[in-house]
């Protein structure tokens, strides 16, 4: 059952409609949206999040090891999870956070092993951030960082280069897009570090961050995101 903090977001932002139906709820969504959200379970790659028959690491991350660990995930990035995640990142609909950061939060609290020193929001450019007005992934860290016991600490990661968005890119495009656009301002020498972003797809973005923090000495690097995007299918 939805709590009370989203029963009153829903009252105040809804009307006390789901936000995908506009039927009567009792929250952000009603029961039937709910149990529509594609979960993300069963056999996974402990890596990368991605759904797999065994759940060994997937062939992407054998061929080409990611700097991050381990990758923890919510919600497979599908309808009617992607018009959820859409809304809280360009429409600025905040009482989703609260939704999509718990569910994140449910899926670290479940994770294991996910025992980090700090949780660190994918950061926007100064730009970005004044065009949308909050940091999504900042949202939903929150939540994380509460059912992990971590601290939330918002500046050990910063973004040092403005660049184009990752959606639209091709996929081949965007690790080059991100090289270089973060910096770890502080040693963090034997530190566990969560990153937490709002959606997967490629992982191009949360692979810099991993490979910046690394570099200043972190440990471990787990990756955390309200929604995992499906690979891309294979050129044949």
């Amino acid at each position: 059952m939805p709590g009370p903090v989203l029963s009153r977001l829903s009252t105040a932002f809804f009307g006390g409609a789901c936000f995908l139906c506009r039927g009567a709820a009792n929250g952000v969504l009603c029961p039937a949206c709910d149990a529509d959200l594609p979960r993300l379970g069963g056999s996974l790659c402990p890596r990368c999040a991605i759904e797999l028959p065994q759940g060994a690491v997937c062939g992407r991350c054998l061929a080409r090891k990611p700097h991050y660990d381990a990758t923890v995930a919510a919600l497979v990035y599908r309808f009617p999870a992607d018009v959820l995640v859409h809304a809280l990142k360009f429409e600025g609909e905040l009482a989703l956070a609260p939704l999509l950061g718990g569910m994140l939060a449910d899926a670290v609290a479940t994770a294991s092993p996910w025992c980090v020193d700090a949780v660190v929001p994918v950061p926007l450019s100064p730009g970005r951030l004044a065009e949308r007005g909050v940091n999504q992934a900042m949202e939903l860290a929150r939540p994380a960082a509460r059912a992990a016991g971590a601290r939330l600490d918002p500046g050990l990661c910063e973004r040092v280069r403005d660049t184009p968005a990752q959606v639209g890119l091709p996929h081949a495009e965007r690790t080059a897009n991100v090289r270089s656009a973060f910096s770890c301002p502080r040693l963090v020498a034997g530190l566990s570090i969560a990153v937490v972003d709002d959606v997967m797809t490629t992982g191009a973005t949360l692979d810099e961050i991993a490979r910046t923090v690394k570099a200043a000495g972190a440990e471990r690097v787990v990756t955390s995101v309200s929604a995992r995007a499906p690979p891309p299918a294979e050129s044949p």
